[in-house]
């Protein structure tokens, strides 16, 4: 069964900093493509990030120069590391990978840029 697990949110004044962290299980990790969305409330669920299972990434525009995608082969991670956050920023974070036709997605860690 495939599950993910997120970590690492909190709560951070504008300009700080946070990394999140989704722990991965159930699937062969480095054959993915592993993804991050965020989730505000009364708004849709947004694409982030994705790092390809090569380790080729893309970034929303929102987040480029600011946010980065990685991932660790050996402990079936994938991080997302948040720089200058801003109160836009502000959402639930949540990870995603599609294995065999379907979605699965974590519970998600909430992000608060406040000052």
């Amino acid at each position: 069964q495939v599950h993910l697990v997120e970590s690492g949110g909190g709560l951070v004044q504008p300009g700080g900093s946070l990394r999140l962290s989704c722990a991965a299980s159930g699937i062969n990790f480095r054959l993915y493509a592993m993804h991050w969305y965020r989730q505000a409330p009364g708004s849709q669920r947004d694409f982030v990030a994705t790092i390809s299972s090569t380790g080729d990434t893309t970034l929303a525009d929102s987040v480029k120069g600011r946010f980065t995608i990685s991932r660790n082969y050996v402990r079936n991670t994938v991080h997302l590391q948040m720089n200058n956050l801003q109160p836009e920023d502000t959402a639930r974070y949540y990870c995603h990978v599609q294995f065999r036709g379907n979605d699965f997605w974590g519970r998600g860690t909430q992000v608060t840029v406040s000052s």
